[in-house]
């Protein structure tokens, strides 16, 4: 099960991805990183490597450009952020082996706003979503438009960022569910802790990527 390298195509934007799609795979998660991050994010790839190992495809790629991550204002906007997981979604479902795939979005702190943001849109092929140690609240207004399964995973000691997404979640009119990791900070670096969120979404993404969304989502 090798890792292909391949350029995503985001409207007329060109970015740097890693696609990798096991065997008789049913679904494709597509990786939305934080500020400051890129495909080559250690715990992302952790993240992705394990859904690999329970036969989800995943596509972990740069939002921006180069020239784009300069400006630190582009990292924050979860508008453009969103365009471009939209963008790399449709060429996913453009691309023969991946065309029949169920999507699922997995973001990372400011990039859970854009895979949420994402999800909202009208027709949007997402059906499953997670967060970690995301930032859900800076989607704001479109949470409630999102139909598509969620789970929020959050550090227990990540006191403030714990409570902005029980204030998302609020918010939510989808099936959702906050899953608290105990003893975790925001990076999930103590022992084990990223093991854990890699289960969840693993749990999350296995019971709802067994189909596309269809007319009515």
């Amino acid at each position: 099960m090798a890792a292909a390298d391949v350029v995503v195509h985001a409207g007329p934007v060109r970015l740097g991805g890693e696609l990798t799609v096991p065997e008789g795979a049913t679904g494709i998660v597509v990786f939305a990183h934080g500020s400051g991050s890129s495909r080559h994010s250690p715990r992302n790839r952790s993240v992705s490597a394990s859904l690999n190992k329970v036969g989800l495809a995943t596509l972990l790629f740069d939002l921006l450009t180069a020239e784009e991550g300069l400006d630190r204002a582009n990292t924050f906007d979860t508008a453009l952020l969103a365009g471009r997981l939209t963008g790399a979604t449709r060429w996913l479902l453009d691309r023969p082996d991946t065309q029949d795939l169920a999507v699922g979005y997995f973001g990372a702190s400011t990039g859970a706003a854009a895979a949420l943001w994402a999800a909202a849109e009208p027709g949007s092929p997402a059906v499953a979503v997670v967060s970690r140690g995301g930032r859900p609240d800076l989607a704001g207004p479109r949470l409630p438009a999102v139909t598509a399964p969620t789970l929020l995973v959050v550090g227990g000691d990540d006191e403030v960022v714990l409570d902005l997404n029980r204030q998302a979640q609020a918010l939510l009119r989808c099936e959702n569910r906050l899953a608290v990791v105990p003893g975790a900070t925001h990076l999930f670096e103590e022992p084990g802790a990223l093991g854990r969120v890699a289960e969840l979404a693993g749990e999350w993404f296995a019971g709802h990527l067994g189909h596309r969304a269809g007319p009515e989502g």
